[in-house]
């Protein structure tokens, strides 16, 4: 897919084997539940440091609760629009009052609990820039171990901890300062918006059920859990399909209504008939208009009769694919039941999240993976929470109304793709994949947001743009540099001779026709205002305030209604 050929790995992680022997621990059973006195006291675990971790005991007095799976509704329901956001946080939860919060979270991984502990003692304790690095880069490799290896068990009832790692990346919560543990315990735990919106500990509960295919999937790997992909991939396609079925009846509803108001009107003109005095008031026959009115009615009738049989059909359609999806649903509850899905899948997910969180960092980001006080904002709208990534994307859809529409064999879907919230410092959001290989009728894609960026509103605009420009370039194919929005874009780029990415200075000219364009700021080329204006249109109120802007977007709103008189673009 698009996502894999277009970015390529540089790095080169240390090789942290020849430290195995001298951080292997005598006895990683007993030895991973037990820390070091003198590290404990470095890290503020102790008693006598307890005053620096957030008196939670003081402001609560309920149990720690465990984190909930958020519950979906079957298939891709089609939404006009994000719902309106009116909570952005909750009541604080205690999630870091427990003194023994680290150890639960690196206790029972094995050897990589023993050596993510050494790293990290190391790591704090060293004063030399040097020292510092080394150990940082080296913390950094184990760390990825020890989120794979949890990973690998979300299926079961992981400790609260452990999930906050997964989602925030807290490691240690004395890393991050009392207001910046108590923001995140105000984070809302659960999905009550019914968005396609999920963090890292959700996304991998509903690779583990099933409910999700994994981002790679290897069909050469033979084993119990290629039977179940199977089986969920036949769903998730009979779904995509029950959901194109519903939005045709929908069309199709609207259109019979349509037409019988309009029938109705032109009916209304046929009783309106003039009376002929001199035979007593007698009413006239029809006029020639009338007469027009009669032939206009029957084609409209035929009409009728033609979307109520498609109407009917489509009916009868969705009939059989509800019976089908209860079957596959059965059958893929029989498999979860059987096998469920392996760790190894799991993990590779874990993995996949790791490249996604790598391309949103970049190569001269932060690539630390661990949740520090000075990498943290301490303001609940600097972060990517569920709600705050939904407000966002909600006002970024009322510039660009187009953006999460898919039309697929002549019936256009808004489809929002699967939105993974990245516990990491990148800059910038970014599209993993357009849409699902085998639904592209409703199949969403996968985008990935980080958590701590410098910039909400700029990772998220540019998540947009990148999706933008892989729908258009999967839509076109073989003939993306040649044809829709990416081969006009594609043909001026080479025309200007530009060099580097591409698809980089269309994301970012995207940004500026969000930002800039939309309040009227001309910052785009005139040939790329050009391009945007007819192949990512702003809304019909917005051209219309813009037209009397300036001369350039009265040009282009003439332009649109010359176009407009004619056949369209």
């Amino acid at each position: 897919m698009a996502r894999a050929r277009e970015w390529h790995s540089r790095g080169r992680g240390f090789n942290s084997h020849h430290l195995h022997n001298k951080l292997k621990m005598s006895d990683s059973k007993n030895s991973s539940q037990e820390l070091d006195p003198e590290i404990a006291d470095l890290i503020g675990l102790d008693d006598k440091n307890a005053s620096d971790n957030p008196d939670f005991f003081d402001l609560f007095t309920e149990e720690v609760p465990e984190l909930e799976e958020d519950v979906q509704g079957d298939g891709i329901e089609i939404k006009a629009k994000f719902a309106d956001i009116t909570k952005y946080e909750e009541d604080p939860k205690p999630y870091f009052n427990d003194k023994d919060y680290y150890k639960v979270v690196i206790s029972g991984e094995g050897d990589i609990s023993q050596k993510v502990h050494s790293l990290l003692s190391s790591f704090l304790k060293a004063e030399d820039p040097k020292d510092k690095l080394t150990y940082r880069e080296r913390l950094t490799l184990a760390y990825w171990e020890l989120g794979a290896s949890i990973s690998g068990k979300i299926s079961k009832t992981l400790p609260v901890p452990k999930k906050l790692l997964l989602r925030f990346g807290v490691l240690l919560q004395t890393l991050i300062n009392k207001d910046q543990r108590l923001l995140l315990s105000k984070v809302i735990e659960n999905n009550n918006t019914g968005e396609p919106i999920f963090y890292v500990d959700e996304w991998l509960s509903k690779i583990s059920t099933g409910e999700i295919n994994p981002s790679v999937v290897d069909e050469t790997k033979k084993g119990k859990g290629k039977q179940s992909r199977k089986v969920n991939t036949a769903l998730e396609r009979e779904r995509g399909h029950k959901d194109s079925i519903f939005a045709l009846m929908k069309n199709k509803a609207t259109a019979i209504t349509d037409i019988e108001m309009l029938i109705m009107e032109k009916a209304a003109a046929l009783k309106k008939h003039e009376l002929i005095a001199k035979y007593g008031n007698i009413i006239a026959p029809y006029s020639p208009e009338q007469r027009t009115l009669i032939n206009e009615i029957q084609e409209l009738a035929k009409k009728l009769l033609q979307y109520d049989k498609d109407f009917s059909f489509a009916i009868e359609n969705i009939e059989n694919s509800l019976v089908k999806i209860k079957e596959l649903e059965d059958k893929s509850k029989e498999d979860g039941e059987e096998s469920g899905v392996d760790s190894k899948v799991l993990v590779e997910e874990f993995m996949t999240l790791k490249q996604m969180a790598k391309m949103s960092v970049g190569r001269k980001g932060n690539h630390f993976p661990i949740l520090m006080q000075q990498y943290m904002k301490t303001n609940m709208n600097d972060i990517a929470t569920r709600e705050n990534v939904i407000k966002i994307m909600s006002e970024i859809e009322k510039v660009d109304p187009g953006l999460f529409k898919r039309t697929f064999k002549r019936q256009t879907n808004r489809i929002v793709p699967y939105t993974i919230l990245l516990p990491s410092y990148g800059e910038l959001g970014v599209c993993w994949e357009p849409y699902e290989k085998f639904n592209r009728a409703t199949g969403r894609g996968r985008i990935g947001i980080p958590i701590f960026p410098k910039d909400l509103k700029i990772a998220i605009i540019y998540a947009m743009g990148d999706l933008r420009w892989q729908v258009a370039k999967e839509t076109a194919s073989y003939y993306w540099m040649e044809e829709g929005l990416t081969g006009r874009y594609y043909q001026w780029f080479t025309e200007q001779k530009m060099r580097g990415d591409v698809k980089e200075s269309f994301i970012n000219n995207y940004f500026l026709w969000i930002t800039k364009e939309a309040d009227g700021m001309q910052k785009l080329e005139k040939e790329v205002r050009g391009i945007f204006w007819r192949n990512i249109p702003f809304p019909t109120e917005l051209k219309e305030r813009l037209r009397n802007r300036g001369f350039v977007y009265n040009e282009l709103y003439k332009k649109d209604t010359n176009i407009a008189m004619s056949d369209g673009y």
